[in-house]
């Protein structure tokens, strides 16, 4: 465990908007009146307890601004319904786009929160006629929600995650196209895509499968950087005791590193791509 000298409130990650948008992001702010690149994703975007993420190591290898975008556990919903970070995407000289888990995004089951997509809303009459033997009451997140549907009924499951990775690919698909400019898609985990888990509910990004990240390529015609992260490598973080659970889960100060340098390469591939 590292506990750094900021002490048990840990990293003051300066929480900014930009225009229009009522997301929160990792700040300090910064002008959008430039060439900048745009990093977008979930948690490991953001860099929750990691003291300069990889955003921050993207831009001093580029010598180009990147602007963190990343929002804690987002989905695909958060940016591809905010037409304000459509726009900042647009703008950018070029967009990474973090591979994010398909748990949450409202679909035909459930609904999320439009902001805080981890935030399991209410689900739909299709879901309480699968599960009518479920109390959706007891749930107030997503992945939560999810591994009990699973433990009541495997089967019956399968419906919902279907769903979810086929709304997932459109919505992705989307997303990428309407940001229009350069974009490279980025994994960012402790697995390659398609490797199976044990854990298959512990797993970030959920339900995104190496076939569906092909379909995106092929339809979107995006380059692909994998990061492999080592979870357990959390040295250089900053958490107190009560978050080490969630540190670990997570990638650290060396696995940023190392985004950052294969991300740099791919970027400059992407700008001077005709």
């Amino acid at each position: 465990m590292k506990l750094e000298r900021m002490g048990l409130q840990g990293l003051d990650y300066a929480p900014c908007r930009y225009g229009l948008s009522r997301l929160d992001f990792r700040g300090p702010a910064r002008a959008l009146d430039g060439d900048y690149v745009a990093c977008i994703g979930g948690t490991q975007t953001y860099g929750r307890f990691v003291p300069v993420p990889f955003p921050d190591l993207l831009e001093d290898l580029l010598g180009v601004p990147c602007v963190n975008f990343g929002v804690v556990n987002a989905g695909v919903d958060a940016f591809g319904r905010d037409p304000a970070m459509l726009a900042a995407c647009h703008d950018a000289v070029a967009t990474v786009v973090q591979v994010m888990g398909a748990q949450n995004q409202t679909n035909r089951f459930y609904s999320v929160h439009p902001r805080r997509n981890d935030r399991f809303v209410k689900p739909s009459a299709a879901l309480t006629t699968l599960y009518p033997d479920v109390d959706f009451a007891e749930f107030a997140f997503t992945r939560h929600m999810l591994a009990g549907l699973e433990q009541v009924s495997p089967e019956r499951f399968e419906l919902v995650r279907g769903e979810l990775q086929a709304v997932w690919t459109h919505r992705m698909t989307a997303l990428l196209r309407n940001i229009g400019g350069p974009v490279v898609l980025f994994w960012f985990a402790d697995h390659a895509p398609g490797e199976a888990r044990e854990d298959v509910m512990r797993t970030d990004p959920l339900f995104v499968t190496g076939e569906m990240i092909e379909t995106l390529r092929s339809q979107a015609k995006v380059d692909l950087v994998e990061v492999l992260a080592d979870p357990a490598a959390t040295e250089g973080m900053v958490f107190s005791r009560a978050e080490a659970g969630a540190a670990a889960e997570l990638p650290g100060p060396a696995a940023h590193e190392a985004a950052a340098g294969r991300l740099a390469g791919a970027v400059r591939r992407a700008l001077q791509a005709p």
